[in-house]
């Protein structure tokens, strides 16, 4: 089992020589959700050692070009690489005409295996192997939408109450499939008798935008926040008028909505890696969790289940 984040650029509109444009891979249990792909991310994949296959969705914000130019890129690489597994490409629905300049940007042996799947209204959510992916609106100067990741809630066996039962060896499998099982002296044992409820992992991105509710929504209680923090509380005024966060904004987030990891990126030009420590502790102001300043090639695990 994998559930990690592959951090493939962490630049804002214009890239660094320490930065690529954006791009995000979150690895979860054999699906691959590539967020954001803004120029360089195919040449970004090979740095990180993931290709093409690993890929099951494309995952679009916006069509501003920082999270979206190398959206041709990586269509061709599924194609040359002969992806042969279905890869799904949501993006904002009004953007449709970007979509289709970007799908066929240049002549090349094209490939069948990429469905769009665009997006409108204020809660779109399609299954996604083991997880559910939910898009909501956010507050940027276009139509813009957050993504959230989601497993299904599950049960934490107690032993002490398996035991106690005479619940043991294949009963336990037998009891977990089927929610009861009759044990040796012909009682009937629920699930619900031995274990608990145990909720299910999840990670949100949250791009370009002002705070608003989608923020919010999608931030509650995720495992790991990726979110934008272009600018510093100084730049709090130009933050609001293109709508962006500031790290001090993204630290306000992951407190009230008890996010357990956060990872700040999308950083504007004007700031270096030395400027680091001061996004960490402007977001830690009001966060106390785990804070990550995000750096290209960067790998960052989803934190354990909890207890």
């Amino acid at each position: 089992m994998l559930r990690e984040l592959v951090v493939l650029g962490t630049a804002s509109a214009v890239p660094t020589r320490h930065r690529n444009h954006n791009g995000y891979l979150l690895r979860w249990d054999g699906e691959g959700f590539l967020f954001d792909p803004g120029e360089g991310t195919q040449r970004q994949m090979a740095h990180a050692g993931v290709s093409a296959h690993d890929l099951t969705w494309i995952c679009v914000t916006h069509f501003h070009g920082d999270h979206c130019l190398g959206v041709p890129g990586v269509v061709q690489r599924v194609a040359r690489d002969k992806v042969s597994h279905p890869v799904q490409a949501a993006y904002p629905a009004s953007g449709e005409a970007y979509w289709q300049r970007l799908r066929h940007a240049t002549a090349f042996a094209d490939t069948d295996v990429i469905s769009p799947r665009p997006i409108s209204g204020d809660l779109v959510q399609w299954p996604a192997g083991p997880v559910t992916l939910t898009a909501r609106p956010l507050s940027h100067s276009i139509e813009s939408y957050g993504y959230r990741v989601d497993e299904p809630g599950g049960r934490r066996m107690l032993p002490g109450e398996l035991a106690e039962r005479g619940v043991h060896g294949p009963l336990i499998g037998e009891l977990q499939r089927h929610g009861s099982v009759i044990v040796e002296d012909g009682s009937v044992v629920a699930l619900e008798d031995c274990s608990v409820p145990r909720p299910g992992q999840s990670a949100a991105f949250v791009m370009d935008t002002r705070l608003c509710d989608g923020v919010y929504t999608l931030a509650d209680r995720v495992d790991l926040l990726v979110i934008e923090s272009t600018f510093l509380s100084e730049e709090s005024t130009l933050a609001a008028d293109y709508g962006h966060l500031t790290a001090a904004q993204a630290g306000q987030v992951a407190a009230a909505c008890g996010v357990r990891r956060l990872v700040l990126t999308h950083f504007s030009e004007r700031y270096s890696h030395a400027d680091e420590p001061r996004f960490v502790e402007e977001a830690g102001k009001a966060f106390g969790g785990e804070i990550v300043a995000a750096r290209d090639l960067m790998r960052v695990p989803v934190p354990k289940r909890l207890p």
